[in-house]
């Protein structure tokens, strides 16, 4: 009896799935996205049917709760963004820029594992911890070169310049058995996949990237993961729109989607948390890009920050201001620059934050405090390449503005953080007390808040303008 083979449109920006072809996605509007995914219904079938047993509805009281056991990885940074380490069979979809630094993180792993992963749990050393490192885009070559210049030795780290999956799987499989005895005591391994989008398998129909063979390959690696333990890293390229290539549904299945961002001509690195099923996804961890690989960042504040602005003296067009980026407020600064313009339409140009917010708050300054910016070119600028989105950066960037124009420096040692509503109104935002408390910390002695003023006119006089 042959096997029936199922035919299916996925489309591969949001994963929406269809059994027939469209021009335009009917979930998310974009064009030319539809791809035909083929699947064996025997195997599909049996898949399902595979080690199961059927399943009875039961009380949630009833459910058992499970500890989750968490390897750390001795970067802390890298700690902070998984919720404290790695869970034991947890699948990771790390992405990111062509040359932002992912290989060179994934490689700085294995200087923290030459003494053991961590426990954290039990607070003692798994073992001889050993990463295996699978490059389908590099040569062995290469990535010694790259070893060499951070330092590694390499005795704890394999290479394998291997695109098919089921080669892979075997060579990880030979490792767990081979120093472990045969027993689940894999967790003191890593297996990184370099990328996810060069694997082929010879069981599935398609090229090496397609949506059959992304979605094929990641489910046998999610299966090696939960059968034998080993933490596994799949490196994800991304398309020009930023986006992780492939289809959506390779988010939807791994168990964690960290992204790290930078910009090309800054050392700063950011890794963000966009899904963790086992931790927070506010957590944002700082690496700082130098020769001698990536280094974590204790203290972002010092990194954004200048002498000039944290010094005893205010500079004109200039304030600083506490964001929060995850559970850590990060101090930067903020600056303004008003000139007068030469066009019929004044400029607004923004870096670092929303275009759209500094229109907002020009109008706002306008209107109620009858500043006269209808013939001023406004640029605002976040330092240090830094972006901030939350609304707490809206009082910064008022008083930035307004320094500039009347060409007054604000007070020295002062911060600012808060919304500001189209009333003028400052409203409170999330974490004034940790804002503060980082402030104090770093010197800063006045604090302009939703608590220390209710309007853009109080908090304009307390910033000495």
């Amino acid at each position: 009896m042959s096997a029936k083979k199922l035919s299916s449109f996925v489309c591969s920006s949001c994963g929406y799935e269809s059994v027939q072809w469209y021009g335009k996605c009917p979930n998310c509007g974009e064009w030319n996205t539809m791809v035909e995914f083929r699947e064996n219904k025997m195997e599909r079938r049996s898949q399902g049917q595979k080690g199961r047993e059927a399943s009875k509805p039961i009380k949630l009281s009833e459910v058992k709760t499970l500890a989750t056991e968490r390897i750390s990885s001795g970067i802390g940074e890298l700690d902070r963004v998984l919720g404290g380490g790695f869970v034991l069979g947890e699948v990771v979809l790390l992405a990111g820029e062509p040359g932002v630094g992912k290989s060179t993180l994934l490689l700085g792993l294995a200087g923290a594992m030459g003494s053991g992963l961590k426990k954290i749990s039990a607070g003692s050393q798994v073992g001889n911890s050993k990463l295996l490192y699978v490059s389908g885009e590099e040569s062995p070559e290469q990535i010694k070169t790259r070893a060499e210049r951070l330092g590694l030795k390499g005795e704890n780290i394999l290479i394998m310049g291997e695109t098919q999956v089921e080669r892979i799987i075997e060579s990880a499989e030979e490792l767990i058995k081979s120093d472990d005895g045969g027993e689940r005591k894999s967790q003191s391994h890593l297996l990184v996949i370099d990328s996810i989008q060069t694997l082929w398998s010879e069981e599935i129909e398609g090229s090496p990237g397609s949506i059959s063979q992304v979605k094929g390959c990641t489910q046998k690696l999610i299966e090696l993961a939960k059968k034998s333990g080993i933490p596994v890293v799949l490196i994800g390229q991304i398309n020009k729109e930023g986006e992780i290539a492939g289809p959506m549904m390779l988010s939807h299945m791994v168990d964690s989607v960290l992204f790290l961002e930078g910009e090309r001509f800054t050392e700063l690195r950011l890794l963000r948390g966009f899904k963790n099923r086992f931790g927070p996804t506010d957590e944002v961890g700082v690496f700082r890009m130098t020769e001698k690989g990536m280094e974590e960042v204790s203290n972002p504040s010092e990194l954004f920050l200048k002498e000039e602005v944290a010094g005893e003296k205010g500079v004109t067009g200039s304030v600083v201001v506490c964001t929060m980026e995850g559970t850590r407020p990060v101090l930067v600064e903020v600056e303004a620059l008003v000139t007068q313009s030469s066009l019929a339409i004044p400029r607004r140009v923004a870096n670092g934050v929303d275009y759209n917010k500094v229109s907002l708050l020009t109008a706002v300054l306008q209107k109620v405090l009858g500043l006269p910016l209808y013939n001023q070119d406004v640029f605002v600028k976040v330092g240090g390449g830094f972006k901030i989105s939350e609304p707490a950066v809206d009082l910064g960037i008022c008083l930035a503005i307004v320094s500039s124009f009347r060409e007054k420096p604000i007070l020295a040692k002062t911060v600012a953080f808060g919304e500001v509503g189209l009333l003028g109104e400052i409203r409170r935002v999330v974490g004034e007390e940790k804002r503060e408390k980082e402030a104090k910390k770093l010197g800063f002695q006045r604090i302009i808040s939703a608590k220390t003023a209710q309007t853009l006119r109080e908090a304009i006089r307390i910033a000495g303008l």
